[in-house]
């Protein structure tokens, strides 16, 4: 989903790291409050509870792993649209969008098929809608990403300017000059 500029598009990571951060701070509230779920979702039954810590684990502990995995996977998004991100290892950065993928995908899977079909636990149309709104999201934060240029040729001509050094500062200044517009940096978005 990159530009014609070859610029990475954006907003679908932000609204994926703020996807992230609500899911976090909606299961941190729950955590506090002992309960299994998710504000505005269905309402578990009691005895889902002796189950959920009987075969499981405590709820509350539950509840904080998964207000965890949020802001993880909001520093995960938001590690794709900053510039400091750009730092981590691209190879990297796939495989743990892909991961992330899997797994919101297979819960999103479950919201859309109990939102629309009413096979699981309750969760409603709306839910359903917005199970595809995340999962088109996060699909296009994660091809964005993909395709995005990175900045090698950029980078790979400073790097020769000051190798040939001070004598030589043309080549340091064509490296940096935007085509067209002498001595002017172009402005890049890595």
């Amino acid at each position: 989903m990159a530009s014609e500029a070859g610029r990475q598009v954006r907003w679908p990571g932000w609204a994926m790291v703020v996807l992230f951060l609500g899911y976090g701070l909606g299961k941190a509230v729950f955590a506090a409050q002992g309960k299994l779920g998710f504000p505005g979702g269905p309402v578990v039954p009691a005895a889902e509870y002796e189950s959920y810590a009987r075969d499981v684990m405590d709820v509350a502990a539950a509840q904080w792993l998964a207000a965890s995995n949020g802001l993880l996977g909001a520093a995960l998004f938001l590690a794709t649209v900053v510039s400091v991100g750009r730092r981590i290892p691209r190879p990297l950065m796939l495989v743990a969008l892909a991961l992330t993928s899997v797994g919101v995908g297979a819960g999103m899977v479950v919201l859309i098929v109990d939102g629309f079909l009413g096979l699981g636990v309750g969760w409603r149309w709306y839910h359903g809608l917005l199970g595809v709104v995340v999962l088109g999201l996060q699909t296009a934060a994660f091809w964005s990403y993909a395709r995005a240029p990175r900045c090698a040729a950029r980078s790979s001509a400073i790097r020769l300017s000051s190798r040939v050094g001070r004598s030589r500062g043309a080549v340091r200044d064509a490296a940096h000059a935007a085509p067209g517009v002498p001595g002017r940096s172009p402005r890049r978005h890595c």
